[in-house]
């Protein structure tokens, strides 16, 4: 069973709506499923709800300390109530995973990921499980950096905002501790196809009844 779930950002405003948020975010859309409010917390150094499921304290948070010293945030957390690692899942945002999409996985290298490398670090494990939300890649790895601090163009905020609402849908089997249906849920949880694109018309024709007439343009009216 799931006792704690942890979303990965950074506080503050100017942060709020970057792809390195999009663990916040998904933690966010939890609290609502789970009717609870999250609240400050200067002994956990982060934002904090409890509620109880089947008899069982559920844990969420979201570290104020900023990406880079979250498992601060975590392990102090985790070691007052005695949660285990594999009790704990950390959501955040995954550079190798397309917009729309996301990945439950247990254990496993930190990736560079800078908030996971602290948690492995105050957990002294990285056996603790995680929902990698995909906010892709920008092609260039020097410019990563800019790239999780920065917000997502539309299509992709959509496509993330999606892929939060459907893989929520997973938190029940989460907490009830049945990864196997949780895993199936957020594996499958795909993106639905985008249509195909209308055949365009060909530039300098026009279509004239059941015929495409070719036209010419003269110089001073080519498009620039």
């Amino acid at each position: 069973m799931i006792k704690l779930i942890v979303g990965l950002g950074n506080p503050g405003t100017e942060y709020e709506a970057t792809r390195h948020n999009a663990g916040f975010w998904w933690v966010d859309m939890a609290a609502r499923d789970l009717k609870v409010s999250l609240q400050p917390d200067r002994t956990y150094h982060g934002l904090v709800a409890r509620t109880s499921v089947k008899g069982e304290n559920v844990w969420l948070l979201e570290p104020q300390t900023f990406m880079n010293l979250s498992g601060k945030s975590v392990g102090a957390l985790a070691r007052f109530f005695k949660i285990q690692p594999q009790e704990i899942l950390v959501v955040h945002d995954e550079l190798d995973i397309t917009p729309g999409e996301a990945k439950l996985k247990l254990g496993g290298s930190h990736a560079g990921h800078n908030g996971l490398r602290d948690i492995h670090a105050q957990l002294g494990t990285d056996q603790y499980w995680r929902l990698r939300i995909g906010i892709g890649h920008p092609g260039v790895k020097s410019e990563v950096a800019n790239w999780v601090l920065k917000k997502p163009a539309p299509d992709q905020r959509t496509a993330i905002e999606d892929c939060i609402t459907r893989t929520s849908l997973a938190l029940p089997h989460l907490l009830a501790g049945d990864i196997v249906k949780a895993t199936q849920m957020i594996h499958t949880a795909k993106p639905p196809r985008p249509k195909p694109p209308r055949p365009a018309t060909l530039p300098g024709t026009e279509k004239t009844g059941a015929a495409n007439v070719e036209t010419t343009h003269t110089k001073g009216a080519e498009p620039k």
